[in-house]
């Protein structure tokens, strides 16, 4: 069972989902989305997804939604780029407006953190392979020598 958005009526998967819909939707810049939070849940600015979402759900329809696959709802959580890439798209289509310029600078910057955060994982593992490469050596009879003498 999932849930129809009070505002827009957009097909959410559950009540977390809803609740990060309305407040999403709502930190762009949608003052259809903000007012109705500061109807219904004052304090959404404040709230987890998790408490957002049983404060929210019992004012929304549930609706049927499709199976989704596996725990991801047909979107990953974890790709680089996911969720900033997906509210960039959300913004352009047709009746969600424009993304402010403080809006879309804070959109750019966390892409850009997130790019580096996954530069920096990938360059990390690269340099522990390598240091473990230089810690073993071939003896002159064939034998693997390790740096470290209790290896």
């Amino acid at each position: 069972m999932g849930y129809a958005c009070p505002v827009c009526e957009a097909e959410q998967a559950d009540a977390v989902h809803l609740a990060n819909h309305l407040a999403i939707t709502a930190s762009l810049g949608r003052e259809d989305h903000r007012g109705w939070l500061e109807e219904y849940a004052p304090e959404w600015s404040e709230c987890s997804p998790e408490e957002l979402g049983e404060r929210v759900a019992p004012h929304a329809e549930e609706i049927e939604t499709p199976e989704f696959e596996g725990t991801s709802h047909g979107h990953d959580h974890g790709r680089p780029g996911g969720l900033e890439q997906g509210l960039a798209q959300q913004s352009r289509q047709p009746g969600r407006g424009s993304l402010s310029a403080a809006a879309e600078s804070a959109l750019q910057e966390a892409q850009e953190m997130t790019r580096q955060m996954h530069d920096e994982d990938d360059s990390a593992e690269s340099d522990s392979e390598a240091v473990a490469d230089e810690e073993t050596t071939q003896t002159d009879d064939g034998r693997a020598e390790h740096g470290n003498e209790n290896a």
